[in-house]
C-alpha cells in the first residue's frame, strides 16, 4: 500500500441546484466519470454543473468519515461549508 497515497471528498453542485458528495483517490478522473454520466446513479440523473469542493486526507477511512459527515449536514451547512456565493442559479 502506497503510504502517500492522498484521498479526497469532494461535492459537485448539478445543473438543477442539487449537491452531491463522494470520496476518491482521484478527483479529476471521478469528476470526469460523473460528467459523463458514469460516476454514480445520483450524477446519471442530476447532471453535474461545477465541482465546487474538494477536500484532501491522508487516509481512506478519514476521507469516508468526513463524506458520511457531510452527507447528514442540512442544505445549508453544506453551503457554509463549500462557500459558494450567491447568483441566479445558486439563490441565497
Amino acid at each position: 500500500m502506497d503510504k502517500n497515497k492522498k484521498f479526497y471528498v469532494y461535492i459537485i453542485l448539478t445543473v438543477n441546484n442539487k449537491l452531491y458528495c463522494g470520496y476518491t483517490d482521484d478527483v479529476e478522473h471521478r469528476y470526469k466519470l460523473h460528467k459523463e454520466g458514469r460516476g454514480a446513479k445520483f450524477t446519471k440523473a442530476n447532471k453535474p454543473f461545477k465541482l465546487v469542493y474538494v477536500k484532501e486526507f491522508d487516509s481512506k477511512n478519514d476521507a469516508m468519515k468526513e463524506e458520511c459527515r457531510i452527507k447528514k449536514l442540512t442544505r445549508k451547512q453544506k453551503e457554509e461549508l463549500i462557500n459558494l456565493p450567491c447568483d441566479d442559479l445558486f439563490p441565497c
